[in-house]
């Protein structure tokens, strides 16, 4: 019955309005805080952001990964530079760079295909099946038994909910307190429509990325296609422009200081109910590594990028990726150490116990108990990082992760389809085929070899009891790093997954067929499968355990903080989400403060003619001469180009709409602040801070510099 009340209690939004800027919240919990939101200025009827068919949410889509919304009712979809950044990559050469130049569709026609593993994902429905996955399960399970019961639970679900163009997904809240069905259209023809050159959509570079002010103009357009029937349809000539149900209006005259603003989108991943020992790991051990190791990896391909320019270009998204986590893990370092976060998860751990003692009980002693589980559990996880680590940078191979990839879906294609591995499906095929056919693009053998023996390296540094016997019979006496470099060229040397037909041919083939091949890498994938495989269930196992200790903890606070009136809300993780708050400035440091807004001033200011900071010469002169085209903000006497609110945002939230009371959109968020970055493990009301390119700068640069009138005209922009 508690159980059933706390979840009660977290769909109702019952929440103090003291810490209203803090919470990503789920579209449902708004109406139970209707008063805050109208408190912070929110004009619109608090009940509309609970409907995800009305206005606005039902203009929200999700990009997977990034966050988008329909801007017309042909289905134009504008979301950040950094977003569309893989569209252009993809439909770039060294001597037809649209990264560095840019690229504008003037007509449907020219619209060019993002690839055929772009997605534009509509959400349709959200509906609890806590009940349905967990019925069958029991105490007396093993961590194997538990994870197959809930992995089965979800399969059902998802084949239920399914149907031609749909994708379903159970979504995890709580570490699996509780659980939602989702149900989206998949869009899968998708095309770039425009994009500003690098020099204004990535203007500050990895210089400014997480720093205030900024200057950048991070957005671009998508378009959404289908088929004539309006049904989700793969690219083809014959699809038609998809028609939304709702279209984001906009705002041109954008949002001034103390203004309400909220942000709606697709969080990816935060960690605010992590336990002490979680938080000393990610700073003793996570963070320190993979800095380390993004290091290592920008290194290898920035060297060769400079030799070729094809590599630099087939490299340029995963560059940018690795480059922002790189800053970004900088900054999750200083800030979870400047907040003394180790030991604030500690005394909030000390105080739940102590209200648990407090509160008495059979049910609140074993809540106590299985929260000393959990840390034994945590602790017994970080047993095998380092070979789970090093066996995971072998895989970041492309041809080697193909292999494996391609034996393992021969392997599960003859199960029926409820007993086949989550990820190898039949609702996944058509993604794992995408990729095989897009590999090219985004592939160099000479890096790709680099990158496995680097994997291999760490390997070899392992313990013995932590290798894989398979993988030390091929590596056999390879030991020094010049060895290693020789048995990765032989292998890539009797290869041919690096030919798309290829690729598809043994996409389409049967364990029979690739066991007769003898394709080097496909030989060493057969070979070490098993032990991959081994090593997948135990991680099961661990999971399914933690399945039944992470919502116990969970359970015990939410239920504390519900008795001293404090926020309830999920933590992110890739579902819809509402933030909201103010348009204001923020003071991280004695004697500094920054105002809200950055104009095209800074700019100028910024402008070296040397990337990252090489403005557009008619850029420049055009804010010199103030031919700002009615744009400019009449407060501020002139134009905006980015601006903070106390919003609560993470990765996923990239291309999230800002939008101002009325639900109109007034710009994109495109990130945060420093202080901010270590926000995914404590949010900080005073600190925290989004960052939004303003709509002002985006209709500007629009119409002054692109001459993209024809999508504004499409967006219902009134003519200058």
């Amino acid at each position: 019955m508690r159980r059933l009340m706390l979840a009660a209690a977290v769909s109702l939004g019952l929440i103090s309005s003291a810490h209203a800027v803090e919470g990503m919240w789920q579209p449902a919990q708004l109406p139970g805080i209707a008063a805050t939101l109208q408190q912070h200025g929110l004009k619109l009827a608090p009940n509309t952001l609970a409907d995800l068919t009305a206005y606005p949410l039902g203009a929200i889509v999700s990009l997977g990964g990034c966050t988008a919304s329909f801007v017309s009712p042909d289905g134009l979809v504008v979301s950040n530079h950094h977003c569309v950044y893989g569209a252009l990559q993809l439909n770039s050469t060294p001597e037809n760079n649209l990264i560095a130049k840019g690229f504008l569709a003037r007509t449907h026609a020219d619209e060019l295909s993002a690839g055929p593993s772009a997605r534009v994902f509509v959400t349709e429905e959200i509906r609890d099946v806590t009940r349905e996955i967990t019925a069958k399960l029991n105490d007396g399970m093993s961590g194997a038994e538990r994870y197959k019961a809930i992995e089965l639970a979800i399969k059902e679900q998802v084949k239920a909910c399914e149907s031609e163009g749909y994708r379903c997904d159970v979504y995890t809240f709580h570490g699996g307190y509780s659980y939602q069905l989702i149900k989206q259209m998949e869009i899968k023809d998708v095309r770039l429509v425009y994009a500003p050159p690098q020099s204004i959509g990535k203007f500050g570079g990895d210089v400014d990325n997480w720093m205030w002010p900024r200057h950048t103009g991070d957005f671009g357009y998508l378009r959404a296609y289908v088929s004539k029937d309006g049904k989700s349809a793969s690219f083809s000539k014959d699809n038609v422009p998809y028609k939304p149900r709702h279209v984001l209006k906009v705002n041109a005259k954008g949002v001034e200081a103390g203004d309400y603003v909220m942000v709606t989108g697709y969080p990816g991943r935060t960690n605010r109910y992590r336990l002490a020992d979680e938080v000393q790991s990610a700073i003793d051990w996570t963070y320190p590594t993979q800095i380390g190791i993004y290091q290592d990896t920008l290194d290898i391909i920035n060297t060769a990028g400079k030799a070729d320019p094809k590599v630099a270009v087939k490299y340029a998204s995963m560059v940018a990726g690795l480059n922002n986590y790189l800053k970004n893990f900088g900054g999750q370092l200083e800030g979870l150490r400047r907040a003394d976060a180790v030991e604030v998860k500690h005394a909030q751990e000390a105080k739940l116990e102590a209200w648990l003692k407090q509160q008495g009980g059979a049910e609140n002693q074993a809540l106590a108990g299985d929260i000393g589980k959990l840390r034994e559990a945590i602790a017994a996880e970080r047993a095998n990082r380092d070979r789970d680590l090093a066996l995971g940078l072998v895989e970041r191979s492309s041809l080697f992760s193909t292999a494996v990839r391609l034996v393992h879906l021969a392997k599960e294609r003859p199960k029926a389809d409820l007993e086949r591995d989550a990820g190898y499906q039949q609702r996944d095929w058509v993604r794992i085929e995408g990729g095989l056919k897009q590999l090219d693009r985004r592939y160099d053998p000479g890096v790709d070899q680099q990158l496995m023996a680097y994997g291999l390296k760490r390997y070899a540094a392992l313990p013995q009891a932590q290798r894989l016997p398979a993988l030390d019979a091929w590596l056999g006496d390879a030991k020094t790093p010049e060895q290693i470099k020789a048995k990765v060229a032989a292998l890539y040397a009797g290869s041919q997954l690096g030919n798309a037909d290829t690729r598809l041919k043994w996409f389409a083939a049967d364990s029979r067929a690739i066991d007769a091949s003898d394709d080097s890498m496909l030989k060493l994938a057969r070979a070490v499968q098993p032990e991959l495989q081994k090593m997948e269930d135990e991680r099961d196992a661990r999971a399914g355990e933690m399945s039944k200790l992470r919502p116990r903890y969970m359970q015990a606070m939410i239920a504390w903080k519900e008795s001293q009136g404090l926020p309830v809300y999920p933590d992110a993780n890739s579902s819809l989400r509402v933030t909201f708050g103010n348009v204001q400035g923020v003071a991280p440091r004695d004697g500094v403060s920054y105002a809200p807004f950055t104009t095209v001033a800074g700019i100028v200011e910024k402008d070296t003619g040397i990337e990252p900071f090489d403005a557009p010469k008619a850029e420049i002169a055009a804010i010199k001469a103030k031919a700002f085209d009615g744009y400019a903000s009449p407060k501020l006497g002139t134009l905006p180009v980015n601006f903070l609110a106390d919003l609560d945002i993470t990765g996923g939230n990239s291309g999230s709409p800002a939008l101002d009371a009325n639900g109109q959109l007034v710009g994109l968020a495109f990130d945060g602040n420093w202080e901010s970055v270590s926000g995914d493990w404590l949010f900080n009301p005073q600190l925290n801070r989004s960052i939004q390119v303003d709509v002002r700068y985006m209709l500007w640069v629009m119409h002054h510099l692109d001459h993209a009138d024809n999508l504004l005209k499409e967006m219902g922009v009134p003519a200058k």
